[in-house]
Formats: structure tokens, C-alpha cells, sequence
């Protein structure tokens, strides 16, 4: 029950300043996504209403894959953390919960404009090359967000994690694809501002679902910039409060830049440059050539001739897809090792083996049992005998040779030793991009190999079940008449069992006579705490108003 009390304070005193301060889709958002102001709202119900305006909610745990919620947000579902920040942290918490995506992230879809801009947003980040260092930097905020969220984590622990999360910013070395991809998320969907520069109003979820910084994020002392492409040049803290943020005229806008930014993206432009970044990323990216097969793999080595890719290798799980379905029995368990091809046109014939005619592929001589020789534009051969060949549409995609040898001049690249070679037949590679092809097929195979910590972050010690006791003692109390004398056996014991508690102060405060000499108390002890002219003052502050509004 303390996280219900969590939650209706959060959005008691949020809704009056967002009702000034936010994008007029917010109230109207409240209604159309069913967030309850009171309680905790069911994802479930959230669902039945978003469904009406063609999207959807579902509830996951904690941080997720950022490939995977983007690939949520590309088929208009939005990823719900069920879990709810505790009390200690109400003003700000780094870790995904119910206020971050249901209260900050949901309202605004109910917006047409905006909501077009996240599919869109979902469609391109799902394809960006994330680089390994933006993977260990994922894994070090997911972990420092958790720990921190833990109620039994030591100050030891903490500090651990901040270690590591502070050597993953160290580490990296290059703006990736994905990196850009989410600096342009969070200067928009987490904490942008929109309308006129110089009074915008509030539409990100980090600020939605911010008592403190959605306050003073529209200070002076927060620099107010024109939300465009350069903002990718902005790196951001997601343990600190932001130094700037961006202003876009409308929603409409987002969707103009995303498209701007999108056009040099590797998926869109393939070849050399998309190997080029896939290379360096050294993490599963996918390889697809002309628009129907597709290699899945860590790009090792790749080899161009006129500016071309001829030659593609892989090393470790590779999965290999034809028209973004998984091939039978070319699944990451038979390419464990990796996988090499060359690509591209015929010497003599000007097209690749899926471009020629059956007369063309006579005069090859490209038949089972058959041993050939192939050369390739740009000095590469494959020497072998045909085992297998596989077509889709009558167009030979795949041939399997025994026995084989690659060579590229004088370089050996593939040796009968390392067994069977199995050869996609395509000639350009017209898309590059992050992940696998068929995702469900490539993770099944893969298993379970994420890092996850071991904490039980729903653990509860003995103070706070006796502290959720009296919470729930606070409830009924509320439904009851001339209950003063209960109320104020309440009080003491939360003034000799939990004095810090603000929060449990703060409801009784709400049911109690004004006249009663606790209601002074507490109101002094608050007056301290305002007094400091932190977040959570300002948030108690808030609160007070409410009280005697």
C-alpha cells in the first residue's frame, strides 16, 4: 500500500503544475491512456483504453533490451516497468517504474502527431548498429539503477556500480548509430519541451514523471536550445539533473529531423560504409543482400572491390535468412564458428548466380557432384564440389560445396580443412543493420546469456512491512468518523518508530483535525524540511498546498 501513497502523492501535486506547464495533450492523455490519479494504475485497463486510439500496453520488468523496446514502440506497444520506485526515491528515480512509462510516457501518445513520431522513432533506433561499448554502458545504468532501487544494497555496492558506470562512459570511443539514435530519444521523448522557446511547455517522460526537475527544468539556469539535428552532439547524465534542454515547434518537427538524420543511417545506405560501421560496432549486426538474404553475425573481415563488397565474413553464432525468415538448418548452432561468402557479379557473365539463366548456369557448370571453379569480379575464386543447392523462386540463393578452397589473389580464405563451405549466391549488399534478422529464431537458439543481477528488488525487510502495516492503518482510519484518538496513537508510534518518514507524516497529516496539536508538529517538521530548498522540499511543499487549497 505505501507504493499506492507513493503514486497519488506523485500525481496529486503533478497534475495541477502539468495542467500550466505540460502539453495540452497531457490531461486529455491521462483519460484516453487510463491513468488513475489515486491508485496505481492496471495495465490492463491501460491497454483496453489504448487500444481504442490503436495502441497498446504491456507490462515487463525493469530495464529491457533497448532493441527490444524499440521494436515494442515500432508496433505501437508501449513497455510498461510494473515495478514502482520506492518512497526514498519519489522526487527521481534512474530505474524504469509504473511513474516513469505509465504517467510520463503514456499521456502524450494519445497524440497523433507525436505518437506517428514514436513508430517512426521505434522503426529506425530498432535498425541502428549499437556498438559494444554502448552494450557494457546499457548493462552498467541498468545495474546502478537496480542496485540503487534495492532496499538491502550497501553503501559498498552502490559505489561499485557507480565505479563501473562511470568506466563505461570512460570507454567509449565513437559516437555509434544507436548512440545518436538515443541521445535524439531523450533530448525528445524523455526530456523535451515544445512551443515557444522562451515559455515551451513540458511533453518528456523524464520530466512527466519528475516531481523535482520537471519544477526546475523551466528555470532560467536551464539553457533553452532549438530542438534539431545537433542535438545528437549533446551527451547526457541519467544520474544528474540536465543542463539543457531542446525546444521542438510542434511534434510534427520531431518526425522531420528523426527522417533528416535517418538518411545516412547503414540501413539505409549498406555497402562498404554500413560493413564499415558494423565492423567496428563488434556486436550482432545484420548483412542483406539485394533486399532478400540476410547474414546475421559479428562482422570480422569484409573485402570491396570498385567500392563493392565481394567478400563478407562473420565470426562466432551466425544466422542466415532469406527474406527475413531463419533458413532451415542454417540456424547459429550450425554457424557457431562464423560464416564467410564472397558476393557479387561472375567474371565474364556481369551478374551474381541468382541473376543467370539456366543456359548461363549450364555453361558454369553448377550442378550436384560436379567439381567447378568459380571466379568472382575482384580476383576472388572458390574452388569445390557441389553438395547441395538451394533455390527460392527457381533463383539459386545457396550452394554447398566439400572439399573447398577460397582464394582472393593469393590469400587463402576458406581451406577444405574448416569442412563444408556453404556460399550465398547475391551481388549487393544494400542494407546494414543492428541485431539479427529473425530475432525470435536467433535468441531461442541463443538461450538465455543476459547479465542480470541477482537482487530481489521486491525483498522487504522487517521496516518496511511494519511500515507498510501502519500505511495500511492510515487507509481505513481515512473511512472512519470521530477517529481522532486513533489517529493520534497512530502518530506516535510513527514519531517513535519512523520520525524520518515523511511520507506516513504526510498522510496523517491529510485526515487529521487541523486544530490537533500532532497536525502543528508535523507542520513543523515539514517547515524544516522546506526550509532546505531541495527536490523533495519543494515536493512536500506542493503537497501542503494541496492540503490547504
Amino acid at each position: 500500500i505505501i507504493d499506492h501513497y507513493v503514486w497519488s502523492f506523485i500525481m496529486g501535486i503533478s497534475v495541477p503544475f502539468f495542467k500550466k506547464h505540460a502539453h495540452s495533450s497531457y490531461l486529455v492523455g491521462l483519460k484516453e491512456t487510463g491513468i488513475t490519479i489515486d491508485k496505481i494504475p492496471s495495465i490492463d485497463e491501460m491497454n483496453a483504453k489504448m487500444s481504442k486510439f490503436g495502441w497498446g500496453a504491456v507490462a515487463v520488468r525493469g530495464f529491457i533490451p533497448p532493441w527490444a523496446f524499440m521494436e515494442f514502440q515500432s508496433l505501437k506497444i508501449l513497455p510498461i516497468a510494473a515495478d514502482m520506485r520506492s518512497h526514498k526515491h519519489l522526487t527521481y528515480t534512474p530505474s524504469p517504474d509504473i511513474v516513469h512509462e505509465a504517467a510520463g510516457h503514456a499521456p502524450i501518445i494519445a497524440n497523433s502527431d507525436y505518437s506517428n513520431y514514436l513508430i517512426d522513432y521505434g522503426e529506425i533506433a530498432s535498425k541502428a548498429i549499437m556498438s559494444s561499448e554502448d552494450m557494457n554502458l546499457y548493462y552498467a545504468i541498468r545495474d546502478l539503477s537496480d542496485i540503487k532501487e534495492n532496499k538491502n544494497a550497501t553503501k559498498t555496492e552502490i559505489e561499485y556500480y557507480e565505479a563501473n558506470l562511470k568506466k563505461a562512459y570512460e570507454n567509449i570511443s565513437y559516437l555509434s548509430e544507436s548512440a545518436m539514435l538515443s541521445r535524439m530519444n531523450w533530448w525528445s521523448v524523455e526530456y523535451g519541451l515544445i512551443g515557444n522557446i522562451k515559455n515551451p511547455k513540458i511533453y518528456g517522460a523524464g520530466l512527466l514523471s519528475s516531481v523535482g526537475e520537471s519544477e526546475n527544468c523551466l528555470n532560467n539556469s536551464v539553457e533553452k536550445k532549438p530542438f534539431d539535428i545537433k542535438c545528437i552532439d549533446y551527451n547526457y547524465d541519467i544520474t544528474e539533473q540536465q543542463p539543457q534542454l531542446f525546444v521542438t515547434p510542434n511534434f510534427k518537427y520531431l518526425s522531420k529531423i528523426l527522417n533528416k538524420l535517418s538518411k545516412n543511417m547503414s540501413y539505409k545506405i549498406g555497402g562498404v560504409s554500413g560493413l564499415y560501421q558494423a565492423k567496428k560496432a563488434k556486436t550482432v549486426c545484420t548483412v542483406e543482400i539485394d533486399k532478400q538474404l540476410q547474414i546475421s553475425g559479428i562482422i570480422d573481415k569484409y573485402i570491396s572491390y570498385n567500392k563493392k563488397p565481394i567478400f563478407v565474413k562473420t565470426i562466432g553464432n551466425t544466422q542466415l535468412s532469406f527474406k527475413n525468415k531463419e533458413l532451415k538448418n542454417h540456424n547459429i548452432n550450425y554457424h557457431k564458428d562464423g560464416f564467410s561468402t564472397p558476393i557479387g557479379k561472375i567474371k565474364n557473365f556481369n551478374k551474381s548466380i541468382n541473376q543467370l539463366s539456366d543456359i548461363e548456369i549450364k555453361q558454369l557448370n553448377i550442378k550436384i557432384r560436379e567439381t567447378i571453379c568459380i571466379p568472382f569480379e575482384g580476383n576472388i575464386k572458390v574452388f569445390g564440389t557441389i553438395i547441395n543447392i538451394l533455390k527460392r523462386n527457381f533463383k539459386i540463393i545457396l550452394i554447398t560445396f566439400s572439399n573447398c578452397t577460397v582464394k582472393y589473389n593469393s590469400k587463402i580464405l576458406y581451406e577444405p580443412s574448416w569442412g563444408n563451405f556453404d556460399m550465398l549466391c547475391g551481388d549487393t549488399v544494400n542494407s546494414v543493420y543492428g541485431g539479427p534478422c529473425d530475432k525470435e529464431k536467433f535468441y531461442i537458439n541463443l538461450g538465455n546469456e543476459d547479465k542480470y543481477l541477482n537482487y530481489n528488488l521486491k525483498n522487504k525487510n522487517n521496516y518496511n512491512k511494519t511500515l507498510n502495516k501502519i500505511h495500511q492503518k492510515v487507509n481505513k482510519l481515512q473511512f472512519k468518523k470521530n477517529n481522532q484518538e486513533k489517529i493520534e496513537k497512530l502518530y506516535i508510534e510513527v514519531k517513535t518508530q519512523f520520525p524520518n518518514e515523511w511520507l506516513i507524516l504526510y498522510e496523517i497529516l491529510c485526515i487529521s483535525n487541523k486544530n490537533s496539536y500532532w497536525f502543528n508538529e508535523i507542520l513543523e517538521l515539514f517547515d524544516t524540511l522546506i526550509k532546505k530548498g531541495d527536490d523533495l522540499g519543494r515536493a512536500i511543499k506542493r503537497g501542503l498546498d494541496l492540503i490547504q487549497s
